[in-house]
């Protein structure tokens, strides 16, 4: 017989503690009153008491999956006709029209139509538009009254990994105007408990891909370009934009098809990439349109050639002062490419100790590319950027400070900069407004200035909450895009009055850069003149000193003071020379007597005489001339005896 019933067994060891209850109450503790406390006892006047009224409530955060939408466009044109009538047929739409006119609804629909559309008419023509008025008001009364700028944020584009990942740079896409890509770098490694917010059918690749992404739809990314390892740069080919380069991790460049996504096409072998990540990257100018350099932390800048990424083309040590033989230790590393397709010879260069180096492509070797060097900031170089109205001025970002620099000023660091109370991490010249510019700073700041304004403070900022580290306009410059470190894009819809630049602005800022490059010019050729007469006054002072130590010592003695006459023998040099000359003239002049022979030789006449001579000698010394002919002899002879 079936039994509904379950058995459960459990040992009694298992059950716990056995409870044990007592009937009686025991004392544990007793605490006493005590009368020293009772006297230090105060009491509080006021006293202040929290109260809490409403509701109690607790935060909760839930992650959820994102929706998947779509969007779709219908035609809307000439009041809306119908799927099946062609609107530039002029006979369908005829007869269509008439076919409606005999529908019953016509008339009180167009009845109702015009009972609202003559309600409007009579407002129109209680005013008189014709009219001049407030014709009395002094011309001067609303000048003080100024619109507001102002800026519409579109779209917000997240991250579709969490925990999301910062973004590097963000650029727009050269073929379509709709489009812009945004690179994630994933520089702390993401966790394997990591998701994705949107499904995972979607296919957008790793956690080390990046997207393009359309400005009407924030949803959905458009396109994905993946890699096995972080990508930290990524650039696409201004002349040519089937190409995209990008630099890796580990040094490595490699080349994606934009049209194609997926991994990299091509990359360069471990021995031909750079010792630490590649940093800096820019397209430079071929018949090709496959060039383009690299830079790294490392110090190097390689020269690459997409069809072969084998070995590079060329290779330069980013040393401040270069020569033929580099050397790696005194390298600066590289953090910033520039290039401007207009000036084809020239690049920029910015480096992470706040240099800008000046590049020549002709240049064979490390002296004749690095034309010059500048330093510029206290920390690294964020971002180089050119004026698109004026190519040869640019704004150059680092430590808390954008310099508007020009390339005509040789020995100039700059022309004009502008300050902020955090780092500035980005700029960007608006490719509408030829003298307007932004910056963004780590605190979130993006600030709007325009040079014709005013050179010392903004004329708009926007706070955000997350540190701003890239910020591109359009071509048109009528959308900005902002790129933030929580891994958000925003894209905001710039005033109509910052997205406009009239002729007389054009004439003025370009006057403006042209008075700075003369102020500059001054200060150059000033700063020249100085160091020419500082270099004139030292020769002089040398020269001063040289004849000083050849100079005639001072003859006028004091009387009284002997010791001033050997002091001024021992100072004058030349004397002591001349002294010394002297003295071992003397010296040799003594040896060489000493070194002498003495030898007098006698005449024939003396010798004859003395033959014939029977008078001593001894006896002309009475004689005067036999006393003269004695000593002759004697000196001659002074051993003989006559």
């Amino acid at each position: 017989m079936y039994s509904n019933q379950f058995i459960y067994s459990k040992e009694r060891r298992r059950f716990g503690r056995q409870c044990l209850f007592r009937d009686r109450n025991e004392l544990m503790v007793s605490v006493h009153p005590s009368g020293r406390l009772r006297m230090k006892y105060i009491m509080r006047n006021p006293t202040d008491r929290g109260t809490q009224l409403t509701t109690s409530m607790a935060l909760s955060i839930m992650e959820t999956m994102n929706k998947s939408y779509e969007h779709r466009t219908v035609s809307h044109m000439e009041g809306g006709w119908p799927k099946e009538v062609n609107v530039h047929d002029e006979e369908q739409t005829l007869r269509h029209r008439k076919k409606v006119e005999r529908e019953d609804s016509w008339g009180d629909q167009v009845t109702r139509l015009v009972t609202k559309l003559m309600d409007v008419v009579d407002e129109n023509n209680a005013l008189n538009i014709y009219q001049d008025f407030f014709s009395e008001m002094p011309a001067d009364m609303g000048n003080d009254i100024r619109m507001r700028w102002e800026s519409r944020n579109i779209n917000v584009f997240h991250d579709i990994w969490n925990p999301v990942r910062p973004i590097a740079m963000i650029d727009w896409m050269p073929n379509n105007r709709r489009q812009f890509i945004t690179l994630f770098v994933n520089k702390y490694g993401m966790r394997k408990d990591s998701i994705r917010m949107v499904s995972d059918e979607s296919g957008y690749g790793s956690e080390n891909a990046f997207y393009v992404w359309d400005f009407k739809n924030p949803l959905k990314p458009k396109l994905f370009y993946d890699c096995p390892e972080v990508i930290y740069r990524a650039k696409i080919c201004p002349k040519d934009e089937n190409n995209l380069a990008g630099g890796l991790s580990s040094g490595k460049v490699c080349m994606w098809h934009t049209f194609k996504a997926g991994n990299p096409l091509r990359t360069c072998p471990l021995e031909a990439a750079h010792r630490e990540a590649t940093s800096a990257l820019c397209w430079v100018h071929s018949k090709s349109n496959t060039e383009f350099y690299s830079g790294s932390l490392d110090g190097s800048i390689k020269y690459w050639d997409t069809r072969d990424l084998k070995m590079p083309v060329h290779e330069l040590m980013l040393e401040p002062d270069a020569q033929e033989i580099q050397n790696r230790q005194n390298s600066h590393g590289a953090l910033v490419l520039e290039f401007e397709y207009t000036i084809p010879v020239r690049f920029i260069i910015g480096s992470d100790m706040g240099t800008i180096f000046v590049g020549n492509r002709k240049g064979m070797t490390a002296p004749e590319t690095l034309l010059a060097q500048y330093k510029m900031f206290s920390g690294p170089v964020r971002t180089i950027t050119r004026n698109p109205f004026f190519v040869k001025n640019f704004i150059i970002t680092g430590d808390w400070r954008a310099r508007i620099w020009s390339e005509e000023s040789k020995d100039s660091p700059s022309t004009m900069y502008v300050k902020s109370k955090g780092q500035i991490l980005c700029g960007a010249w608006s490719s509408a407004r030829c003298s307007m510019f932004v910056t963004g700073n780590n605190k979130g700041q993006l600030d709007f200035w325009d040079l014709l304004l005013h050179h010392r403070k903004p004329i708009w900022s926007v706070k955000f909450k997350s540190a701003i580290t890239d910020a591109i306009f359009r071509a048109e410059g009528d959308l900005l895009a902002v790129a933030f470190e929580n891994g958000d894009t925003r894209l905001l819809q710039i005033d109509d009055v910052m997205k406009q630049s009239t002729g007389k602005e054009k004439a003025l800022i370009a006057a403006m850069f042209e008075r700075e490059i003369s102020r500059c010019k001054v200060l150059e050729a000033r700063v020249e003149e100085m160091r020419l007469k500082r270099r004139t006054q030292l020769l002089a002072e040398e020269e001063r000193l040289r004849r000083e130590e050849i100079a005639d010592p001072d003859l006028e003695l004091d009387a009284d003071n002997p010791e001033h006459f050997v002091q001024l023998i021992e100072a004058d040099e030349q004397f002591r020379n001349a002294i010394s000359e002297f003295q071992e003239s003397v010296l040799a002049v003594e040896k060489k007597r000493s070194n002498r022979k003495a030898r007098n030789d006698i005449t024939d006449f003396e010798q004859w005489y003395l033959d014939h001579l029977e008078v001593p000698l001894d006896d002309m010394d009475d004689e005067p001339i036999l006393g003269s002919v004695r000593n002759s002899l004697r000196a001659s002879q002074p051993n003989t005896k006559v």
